[in-house]
């Protein structure tokens, strides 16, 4: 391999300046108490992940990732940065890639919410789409051959892009804002997947801290990371798109790291939705898909908590605003239209703010 010209050198020096500085003018995310009913004892954080410059949880993935990049060479100044995404991601990528001088392609499904196309637009990115979910991967990688790119692969790079020892990852920044409350290590930490970055971040640092908090995984329909999970491989396909934008995959991606998970939960999409509006009524704003259905997950674990008699603190994750879903998971009509019927499950959240109990659906 030739050696990294002076040229080379010094626009890698730049960017990586760029990049740090950026994240040195971002405060850390807020962790919200969702007040619960029913009997105290335990509780509900969020980690409120919207609040970052590009408005979801992702954001910390593409900072890791571009910063991955350029440490290994990868990008220089002609470069065109091409990612496979279903959104969230591709609208972080845009903003870090304007932020350091280069173009911008997302390879996503056309399922896409509209929202979150024009906010890649609006970064400067180009959207390129394909029908079904499980054809971006090859997609972005054409995409990037021929136009001389650099392909970034979220799904194969996330879980390394990221120091999952601490570094202000996610995992410390949960740690250091529960310090001072009444239950400062929480029994449960509960995050979905969609590369799998997060869960692995967060599952190593538990391990590497050597703290007793459990990590459990909610993967919503269609997915193939539980399945995947049980059976212990990461061949397990669904050849089914996730229809909770940002999470669950047709297949078991490779930054999916499975031996840090204690435990995994299907969560119904129509749960999900449910949850995310429940969530909404309580926080006085608008949170996307995804937030219902680490919550969903979260109540189920607090009902075995206090069916245990136990006490302590549970910590999920809000991953972005819901005003990227105003024309999907808040539209009565487009939830009709792909057969998601949502009261079984607001029913059974509104005997939960009644009775303190959560029924079985």
């Amino acid at each position: 391999m030739p050696l990294l010209s002076h040229e080379h050198r010094a626009w890698i020096d730049e960017a990586v300046r760029r990049v740090e500085a950026d994240a040195n003018r971002s405060a850390d995310t807020h962790l919200h108490v969702v007040p619960l009913p029913g009997p105290g004892g335990i509780d509900l954080y969020l980690k409120d992940e919207s609040v970052h410059p590009t408005g979801s949880l992702k954001h910390r993935l593409a900072r890791s990732l571009f910063l991955y990049s350029l440490c290994n060479g990868w990008l220089n100044a002609g470069s065109t940065v091409v990612e496979a995404s279903s959104g969230s991601t591709a609208v972080s990528e845009a903003y870090f890639a304007r932020l350091v001088g280069l173009p911008f392609v997302a390879v996503m499904p056309r399922s896409t919410s509209p929202e979150k196309i024009k906010l890649i637009e609006w970064y400067g990115g180009r959207c390129h789409f394909v029908e079904e979910a499980g054809e971006v991967y090859d997609e972005a990688r054409r995409v990037a051959a021929e136009c001389d790119g650099h392909y970034m692969d979220q799904f194969t790079y996330a879980e390394r892009a990221t120091d999952w020892r601490g570094n202000n990852n996610i995992a410390e920044s949960i740690f250091q804002q529960l310090s001072r409350e009444r239950h400062p290590v929480p029994a449960w930490v509960v995050v979905s997947a969609g590369t799998g970055g997060t869960s692995a971040t967060i599952g190593r640092y538990l391990h590497y801290k050597r703290h007793p908090t459990r990590l459990l995984v909610a993967d919503p329909e269609n997915s193939a990371f539980l399945d995947g999970w049980r059976l212990d491989t990461s061949e397990h396909t669904t050849g089914l798109p996730s229809r909770i934008e940002g999470i669950g995959r047709p297949r078991v991606e490779p930054s999916f790291v499975g031996g840090v998970i204690d435990d995994m939960l299907r969560v119904p999409d129509a749960a999900s939705i449910a949850t995310m509006r429940w969530v909404s009524d309580r926080l006085g704003r608008a949170v996307g898909g995804s937030t219902g259905t680490n919550v969903w997950a979260s109540l189920q674990v607090i009902e075995r908590m206090r069916a245990a008699g136990e006490a302590g603190s549970v910590v999920t994750l809000l991953c972005d605003a819901g005003e990227r879903y105003a024309s999907t998971y808040y539209d009565d009509a487009w939830l009709a239209e792909h057969g998601i019927d949502l009261a079984p499950y607001a029913a059974a959240l509104a005997e939960y703010d009644a009775t303190g109990v959560l029924p079985t659906v």
